[in-house]
């Protein structure tokens, strides 16, 4: 990669350095711009012009032949270089700390990604451009607190705001003063001088004490408290595994309690912004706090107030998703990583990063302890844990002292099958209904079937984009594909031959009318991402099964994500073969993960609980041992299969993508690439591809990938370099696109 090429060829933007460039001169500055550049840019400061810029602050530099906001990474030495200046400050103290900016510096690297990019993703919206953080403010002057001394500030609320001025050696934000016409009569009489300050991060108060008593912990849960209370000083990482129900969050409240009252903060990330509201809503309750709170789904005012209230530390507890690994803590104690098998924790667009990973890091760099949480643990962490680089807890009761459901498979092949249910299956159902019980079904397809096909001529209804079906979506009377976005209508009959058309395969929205048609009267509530896009819908459709008023649940991958249904005592998987079979190395263990979660949602109170799965073949060696072994001895079968195939864990990974309009472009851009590495690298490195993806075309573009596999993660990460050194720009001529994976979790 040559450094010193500009983005734009008449227009030389900043001179790029690497992020390793030494310290020199104040005089300096390295920043950084969103965009396809790996390190920063150096631009010199005038001191005469303002305050000094400090790491961590957003910037206004000449880029090109326009502006843009940067935001300054380091000090640094211009050498014998002429650099461009930078125009103006934009804030009064930086934004990200030293060990934040560390954080991302690191991620950058390690992700091969660039460090812009990465740097202003880890910021509200709101402040990825020019807005300021300044507010109206009052300072004190020598005629107010003469005034304030003889009395002649005779009303209560001037005297008030006099008294806070006297009181602060930095000037008060407005709003802090009283009404507006208390603060313009100080004004006009000469008591106090108007301002501008950056806004306080404040963060309220909870509306109302802890209403919820912790209940007493069960043996085990309190040996996990200890351990880990005995071990909290320091960098440690922790794996709670514990089964469904076993109270895992008890464990989670206890030291967080425990953290908050020593004033220092927690960071609690989830997978889902589903199962953000029910966290918040628990430890509300239990710990007098109101969190700060962190996820996509927030407005942009809402999101940088939670985020100014952390980095300031006036928050002390902060629940979010993954893109909360790179909020600033001010006062770090803790950080909690819940159902930390989950793939959505791994960024699957631009910046691939994987939260877990980025957490465990940030924990070992603040000094504190990490506590990594799930039921059904990946492999990667089982694998470290074994191995004793994490700690290990247990718990391998339940709580309530219920017992684990019973799994059993159903064998539906020569069954006659009515909307993809076995007699038998509808007959449990029909059982569990009339015994009081809740049944939960999970299909992890959405829409009402996958396709639709001409039995005459064997059409059946593709996108014209992807080498996918278009789903069809009976309620909104659509066909969707689910991969690019693209709709079209329902057709009456076959576009080939005008003959009818037939649903082929199963979704959950035909599941859902089948089931309400042959239980009317019982209720039925169907959780998955076309049913609870609304807003609040989610929250009611919980509620709803809360109360008993909805006795079916119909549902996708949603339904494993950590839900408490007391109630269930049926839980059917519809097709379990449809993730058995899957084209991925990681197909089975996402199968146990995603069956023992869902099963895991039976019989969780006073009711014993059954799990039905209809299978094709249930003679699966991965199905049979789930079935007669615990969770720890099939993860260990999968870790012996994948030592002896070289796979991930054991070997490091790296995915190399591309894509573009013809596939020969992709291909041919793989191929040169893979070719240099085999040469470079010789046997230290694995190269396979390049093949096409699993689903070869994506949005009318053609997709390719090259795999890289390596004992010594250094050598993967020099291979990676060297191919963004050699490579430059992550969009070439051709329209070509090309990405780099590191530990990608999906080969699709």
């Amino acid at each position: 990669m040559d450094l010193d090429a500009p983005d734009h060829p008449a227009d030389h933007p900043g001179t790029p350095v690497r992020p390793d460039t030494p310290a020199g001169a104040l005089s300096a500055w390295t920043v950084v711009v969103p965009g396809p550049f790996f390190g920063g840019f150096t631009y010199h400061f005038d001191p005469a012009t303002g305050p000094i810029p400090a790491p961590g602050v957003r910037v206004r530099v000449p880029f090109g032949q326009s502006e843009r906001v940067a935001l300054v990474i380091e000090p640094t030495s211009s050498g014998e270089q002429e650099t461009r200046p930078i125009l103006e400050v934009l804030d009064e103290a930086p934004l990200l700390d030293a060990e934040t900016l560390a954080c991302l510096r690191w991620a950058a690297a390690y992700y091969h990604h660039p460090l812009g990019d990465v740097v202003f993703a880890a910021l509200p919206k709101i402040l990825r451009g020019e807005r300021r953080l300044e507010v109206e403010a009052l300072a004190s002057t020598p005629a107010g607190r003469e005034a304030l001394r003889d009395g002649a500030a005779r009303g209560e609320r001037q005297r008030e705001a006099l008294e806070a001025l006297a009181a602060s050696t930095r000037p008060v934000p407005a709003t802090r003063l009283g009404p507006a016409a208390v603060r313009r009569r100080l004004l006009e009489k000469g008591w106090a001088d108007a301002t501008r300050v950056t806004a306080p991060a404040d963060w309220p108060a909870p509306a109302e004490p802890g209403s919820e008593t912790a209940p007493a912990l069960n043996a085990q849960q309190q040996e996990a408290v200890e351990a880990l209370v005995s071990g909290a000083d320091g960098f440690q990482a922790w794996l709670l595994h514990g089964v469904t129900g076993s109270g895992k969050t008890e464990v989670y409240l206890a030291l967080i309690e425990r953290e908050l009252a020593a004033g220092r903060q927690v960071l609690v990330v989830v997978p889902e912004i589903s199962l953000t509201p029910q966290l918040i809503d628990r430890f509300a309750r239990r710990l007098a706090v109101r969190p700060a709170v962190l996820h996509s789904g927030l407005a942009d005012g809402e999101r940088l107030a939670a985020w100014r209230a952390v980095a300031a530390g006036t928050a002390g507890l902060v629940i979010g998703t993954r893109s909360a690994a790179f909020v600033p803590l001010a006062r770090p104690g803790l950080i909690v990583v819940d159902e930390e098998h989950d793939a959505a924790l791994k960024q699957q667009e631009g910046f691939l990063y994987h939260a877990r990973d980025v957490l465990i890091w940030r924990a070992r760099q603040l000094a504190i302890p990490i506590l990594l949480g799930s039921a059904t643990p990946s492999l990667e962490s089982l694998r470290h844990a074994w191995a004793g680089r994490y700690r290990h807890l247990r718990l391998n009761q339940r709580a309530t002292g219920a017992r684990m459901p019973a799994i059993h498979c159903l064998d539906v092949r020569g069954q006659t099958m009515e909307a993809g249910l076995s007699p038998a299956l509808f007959r449990a159902i029909e059982r569990h209904l009339l015994d009081g019980g809740q049944v939960m079904l999970y299909l992890n397809r959405r829409g009402y079937a996958p396709s639709l096909l001409c039995h005459a001529c064997g059409y059946v209804a593709g996108c014209p984009h992807c080498d996918a079906f278009l789903t069809w979506h009976r309620q909104i009377g659509r066909l969707r594909c689910h991969h690019c976005g693209f709709e079209q209508g329902v057709p009456a009959d076959c576009p080939s031959c005008q003959a009818p058309l037939s649903v082929r395969g199963l979704g959950t929205e035909q599941l859902e009318d089948v089931l309400a048609a042959r239980f009317p009267g019982f209720g039925i509530v169907r959780l998955d991402r076309d049913a609870t896009a609304g807003k609040g819908v989610m929250a009611e459709s919980l509620g709803r099964i809360a109360r008993g008023e909805a006795r079916l649940v119909v549902g996708t991958q949603m339904l494993v994500k950590g839900h408490d249904f007391p109630g269930v005592t049926l839980v059917g998987v519809v097709n379990a073969d449809q993730a058995l079979f899957a084209s991925d190395f990681r197909g089975p263990e996402r199968f146990a993960q995603s069956l023992l979660q869902v099963a895991g949602r039976a019989g969780r109170a006073e009711r014993p609980g059954e799990v039905l799965v209809q299978t094709h073949d249930p003679d699966h060696p991965v199905l049979r041992r789930l079935l007669t072994e615990d969770y720890e001895a099939v993860m260990a079968a999968q870790l012996a299969e994948r030592e002896q195939a070289e796979l991930p864990p054991t070997r490091f990974a790296g995915l190399i993508r591309a894509d573009a309009p013809q596939a020969d472009t992709a291909r041919a851009f793989l191929t040169k690439v893979a070719e240099e590495l085999r040469e470079h690298f010789g046997e230290e490195l694995s190269v396979w591809g390049p093949v096409p993806a699993p689903l070869a075309r994506r949005a009318g573009r053609y997709r390719f990938q090259l795999l890289l596999l390596a004992r010594v993660r250094s050598t993967l990460h020099r291979a990676l370099w060297q191919v963004d050194d050699s490579v430059g720009s992550r969009r070439l001529g051709g329209r070509l696109r090309w990405s780099i994976d590191v530990d990608p979790i999906d080969l699709a």
